[in-house]
């Protein structure tokens, strides 16, 4: 307040007659006594004190600066410590300071926003003004979606459907769910097809068949690459390996872990709590009895148990292969009949994809997860039966239920130097553990029951502490009047361990990086936005007409004709 003052006082002076003025009729550097007139600049006499006077020469015409050094020249003080700062009285009435560089991620000027590149798409755009549907908040550095809903997207957002509905493919965070493909900005999300060859939403991979083991899942995730324990780094199939800082199971950024595996700023990724329920994606492939037009000869037609059908490794498709070519079989019917039991074959089976639910089990020593059920009829109502080429049969109730299928799953887990596998089941059951047959339930029977300790048999198995394995289980129900299906994991540690990704934003805290938190920020006048970013309200430089506002300077000061709430002062 001083500093102006004095300006202002200075600036009033009409002429140089008064013994406090010095050179000119504009005001000199010096406070001395009177110099050297009125219209006539002071020459080489710098006034009486010279120690205070601004240099030898007051200038030589009287609207000319009253020093030589323009940085300390016409000051509030003369010629002392303190300049005129931005208006300067040198050669460039204009201090030349720094220029404006849109992209060096500080935003000054008239710049709207600046993250720190010249790129648009990004919120702010290659001349650094914000976006529409984005809010780059008030320090204009980091941007995020202004709101879900606004049919704009914006990053995080994936889609914009119209709504802040949950269960429609796009979620009230406008975020793909599992299984959508939202295209169109404002219209209803599709399912997406597994299975097609396209990669589509929320797919990671798309190889156009329903297998399991071959690198995409029939569920189109990405399957871990392992031989003798040890995973190739692929991001995204949930196993945390070296060059990878996390790994969701997912390909998706703005989650808080990236697509390339890293973890994104304003997140933290930690191990959660054991899942409560394990999904393991499994195939059915539905088949017709013999007894029917295009029926399979190894379904609905001899009976009795028989071990010895396939042999001691999995083939290198992964699949079991047939151990009784040329050798005669109770059971079975040759090794192209027996192929077509765990692939898609056109016009002999339906293959169903779907997901096995294990339970957590309350354990005081271990992990383990169990599913089971005495009356196994997953393809009721689905497959052949569903197209009418198929009828049901009864149960030794009597209830009707489609016979005649196969089922396949798998499990990674890591090998902890303990563990236990317990497999109930008819008919037929293989299980594989790291390639090689541990249990052998083949043939048509009744309900059996076959354990693994994994710690007995490691040597066998080829199972080192710390390795991850591949659990692979093939069953198959060929005959009435039951089915039964149990599998029981204990100790068996999963090797795409639950991960979850916290963001800060949310917390209600105000943490680094942050303009605000309230906790739930959706955004919307003088709230809190999404990203924890200040967004439209008074102060920010914009006149919001609609929310009432009469003017709006940038700040929230009164007294400075738009006062802090927005409004026009007199």
């Amino acid at each position: 307040m001083f500093c102006a003052a004095l300006l202002l006082s200075l600036a009033a002076c009409g002429d140089d007659t008064t013994p406090d003025s010095d050179a000119g009729t504009r005001p000199d550097a010096s406070t001395g006594i009177q110099d050297a007139g009125s219209e006539t600049d002071a020459g080489a006499d710098a006034g009486t004190q010279p120690e205070d006077d601004a240099g030898s020469d007051a200038g030589t015409l009287p609207d000319d600066d009253a020093g030589t050094d323009a940085g300390t020249d016409a000051g509030t003080l003369d010629a002392g410590p303190e300049d005129a700062g931005t208006t300067d009285a040198g050669t460039d009435p204009v201090d030349a300071g720094s220029p404006v560089i849109c992209g060096d991620g500080k935003k000054e000027g008239s710049e709207g926003c600046d993250d720190g590149n010249t790129t648009s798409g990004d919120g702010c755009s290659a001349s650094c003004q914000v976006e529409p549907g984005w809010n780059c908040g008030a320090g204009g550095l980091r941007c995020h979606a202004a709101s879900c809903g606004d049919g704009i997207i914006a990053a995080p957002e994936e889609c914009e459907d119209g709504n802040r509905d949950n269960g429609d493919g796009c979620d009230s965070s406008c975020r793909l769910e599992q299984g959508y493909k939202c295209q169109v900005v404002g219209k209803q999300c599709t399912k997406t097809t597994c299975g097609d060859g396209k990669v589509e939403g929320t797919e990671q991979c798309d190889d156009g068949n329903h297998d399991l083991g071959d690198g995409c899942s029939p569920l189109c995730q990405r399957e871990p690459r392992c031989v003798n324990g040890i995973c190739d780094a692929l991001c995204g199939d949930g196993i945390l390996t070296a060059g990878e800082a996390c790994d969701d199971g997912n390909l998706r950024d703005f989650d808080g872990c990236s697509s390339t595996c890293q973890i994104e700023e304003g997140f933290v990724c930690v191990l959660s709590e054991p899942l409560s329920t394990l999904s393991l994606p499994i195939v059915y492939r539905d088949f017709r009895g013999n007894d029917l037009p295009n029926g399979h000869v190894d379904f609905q037609n001899a009976n009795g148990q028989e071990t010895g059908i396939v042999q001691a490794t999995l083939g290198p498709a992964g699949k079991p292969v047939y151990a009784k070519a040329g050798v005669f079989s109770a059971t079975t019917h040759g090794v192209v009949p027996f192929d077509q039991w765990f692939r898609d074959v056109s016009n002999v089976n339906l293959p169903v994809v779907s997901t096995l639910a294990l339970s957590r089990t309350s354990s005081p020593n271990a992990l383990s997860y169990l599913f089971e059920d005495t009356t196994f009829f997953p393809l009721d109502g689905k497959g052949w039966v569903a197209e009418g080429q198929e009828t049901t049969r009864p149960d030794s109730t009597g209830a009707p239920h489609n016979y005649s299928f196969t089922s396949e799953t798998r499990f990674w887990f890591v090998y902890t130097g303990q563990g236990q596998l317990v497999f109930t089941g008819d008919d037929d059951v293989w299980v594989f553990i790291n390639g090689k047959l541990a249990i052998d339930l083949g043939g048509v029977h009744t309900s059996m029951t076959s354990t693994v300790d994994l710690a007995g048999r490691a040597s066998a198995l080829g199972l080192q502490p710390d390795g991850i394995y591949e659990v692979a289980v093939f069953q198959a129900e060929r005959f009435t009047t039951g089915s039964s299906y149990k599998l029981q994991l204990s100790s068996l540690l999963p090797a795409n361990q639950s991960r979850v990704c916290i963001s800060a934003c949310g917390n209600g805290r105000l943490d680094e990086g942050e303009e605000c938190d309230e906790g739930m920020n959706p955004g919307g006048y003088g709230q809190c936005a999404p990203g924890c970013l200040l967004g439209i309200r008074c102060g920010d430089g914009v006149v919001q007409f609609n929310q009432g506002e009469q003017c709006d300077d940038g700040n929230t000061v009164s007294r400075d004709g738009c006062s802090a709430t927005c409004m026009l002062e007199l």
